[in-house]
């Protein structure tokens, strides 16, 4: 395995220590998530690598980027990308549970993005750490869900990205804690690709759900208008 950074049009990003990757849905997360409140203070919540910390960071100038991450490598690399980013000052990595980092704080924050452990079938690989990162018992959604309602401010944002067939039952549960979809936006490989993920903006404040589709590539290696103009800003090569 490589131990070479990943590297942006801006920061690099270490992953050799991460479970998981960097891969297109955190890269489509962080450039789409909704700034137009233009947050003063982000949660991330599973950082892993810091992936959408450093996006968020070179999209916008909120004074405190808090993320947290729990496993022991994947908070020690982040930690490492955070201080080697030109955003050093502003971003900070908790090394706790979710659970126990909304029982510690009081503040609340203007965005929550996650992309979180999702994978529910009853496989499990030969890898601990990667089961972690990736299967959704290590953070259920009314788990993520309960915790974000006490951390999120009143005119915050929640944004996070799932696989599209768990679209319904999220929003199902959001409303359990008084969270409704102001904006999704469902995401396919190909034109006639089957749906593939969605990332779903949540507030306190009910209103009519904005609704698009991303279309990742027109054929193998050939990327969409829509996709270049979303993640150019980030890709050396786009």
């Amino acid at each position: 395995m490589s131990t070479k950074p990943f590297q942006f049009k801006q920061f690099k990003v270490h992953q050799d220590r991460c479970a998981m990757k960097i891969g297109t849905d955190s890269v489509i997360l962080g450039a789409h998530t909704s700034l137009k409140r233009k947050p003063k203070s982000v949660l991330d919540i599973g950082a892993g690598t810091g992936i959408l910390s450093l996006m968020l960071a070179q999209r916008c100038d909120s004074d405190i980027i808090d993320a947290v991450e729990i496993d022991d490598n994947a908070f020690e690399q982040c930690t490492n990308n955070f201080e080697d980013s030109p955003w050093n000052d502003r971003l900070f990595c908790y090394h706790t549970s979710l659970e126990d980092f909304t029982a510690e704080v009081s503040d609340s924050y203007d965005l929550i993005i996650t992309n979180p452990p999702y994978y529910s079938e009853d496989y499990k690989s030969a890898n601990p750490q990667r089961d972690l990162a990736r299967f959704q018992d290590a953070l259920p959604f009314a788990n993520l869900l309960e915790c974000v309602s006490k951390l999120l401010h009143k005119t915050g944002i929640f944004s996070i990205i799932i696989p599209f067939e768990e679209e319904d039952e999220l929003k199902r549960l959001a409303l359990n804690y008084g969270l409704f979809a102001n904006d999704i936006l469902r995401i396919k490989g190909h034109a006639s690709a089957l749906l593939k993920r969605s990332i779903i903006e949540f507030s306190f404040v009910k209103s009519n759900c904005n609704l698009n589709t991303l279309v990742i590539e027109k054929k193998r290696h050939q990327y969409t208008a829509d996709y270049i103009k979303l993640t150019k800003k980030f890709y050396l090569k786009l």
